[in-house]
C-alpha cells in the first residue's frame, strides 16, 4: 500500500455523541453503541497517524437544520418508527440536530482547529456539502475513509466518491456496526468486480504506508 501525502485525506464519518454516547439518538433507536464505540481506537490509531503525516483530515457530523427543513423524508420517516424521531429531545440535547451537544465529534476524537468539519444532512458526506469542492480544491484525489455507520454512511459516502472520481480505501478496523454480518458484507461489496468500489485495508497498513510516505 502506498500513500501520497499531498493528494491523500483521511475522512472520518460520524464519531458522534448521538451515535457512541449511551445518552444519544443511536441507543435511544435500540441500536448496540458498544458495537458501534468498537470504529474508535482503530479510527484514533489513523488520526494520530494522518496528524503526524500532515495529511488533510476531514471530519463529518450528520446534522440537521433545527426547523428539519433538510432531513430527508425517508429518514425522517424511519426515526420516527425507532422511537428517535430527528429533532425530538434527549439527554444530550435535540436528536441530530446541529449545534445541539449530541451532535459533536466524541472528546477521544475531537478535531484538532486546523480540521475540517462538514455538516451533512444525509448519509453521503458529499451530498448537499462543500466536501467534493473543498478536496478538489486541495488537489486530493485519494481517500482513506473510517468511521460509523459501515453499511450506511460509509458506504453511501464511499459510493458518491468513487462517482466523483476520488480512489478510496476504506478501514476495516476502524469502520462498524451495530450489525457485525452487514459490516463483514459491506467489506465483501467493496472488493467485488476487481475492487469496483476501491479496496479495503486495516489500519496497521495504512499507519505503516503513511509512515513511509
Amino acid at each position: 500500500m502506498k500513500i501520497d501525502r499531498a493528494t491523500t485525506a483521511l475522512l472520518v464519518i460520524d464519531m458522534q455523541r448521538d451515535f457512541l454516547d449511551a445518552r444519544g439518538y443511536a441507543a435511544q433507536a435500540g441500536l448496540d453503541i458498544d458495537m458501534l464505540r468498537g470504529a474508535i481506537p482503530g479510527v484514533a490509531r489513523i488520526l494520530a497517524a494522518a496528524r503526524q503525516a500532515g495529511i488533510t483530515i476531514v471530519h463529518t457530523r450528520e446534522a440537521n437544520a433545527p426547523d428539519l427543513s433538510d432531513v430527508p423524508p425517508a429518514f425522517l420517516e424511519a426515526t420516527e418508527r425507532t422511537g428517535a424521531r430527528v429533532g425530538s429531545p434527549g439527554p444530550l440535547g435535540r436528536l441530530l440536530i446541529r449545534g445541539e451537544h449530541g451532535s459533536g465529534i466524541v472528546d477521544e476524537l475531537a478535531p484538532a482547529p486546523d480540521e475540517i468539519v462538514i455538516d451533512k444532512p444525509g448519509f453521503s458526506a458529499f451530498e448537499g456539502t462543500p466536501l467534493g469542492a473543498i478536496l478538489f480544491a486541495r488537489g486530493i484525489r485519494s481517500l482513506l475513509i473510517c468511521g460509523i455507520t459501515t453499511e450506511v454512511c460509509v458506504s453511501s459516502t464511499l459510493r458518491t466518491a468513487i462517482d466523483r472520481g476520488f480512489r478510496c480505501t476504506t478501514l476495516r478496523d476502524a469502520c462498524a456496526s451495530a450489525y457485525p454480518d452487514l459490516h463483514e458484507a459491506s467489506m465483501r461489496i467493496i472488493e467485488v468486480e476487481g475492487g469496483v468500489f476501491g479496496r479495503v485495508a486495516c489500519v496497521d497498513e495504512a499507519v505503516t504506508a503513511l509512515g513511509e510516505s
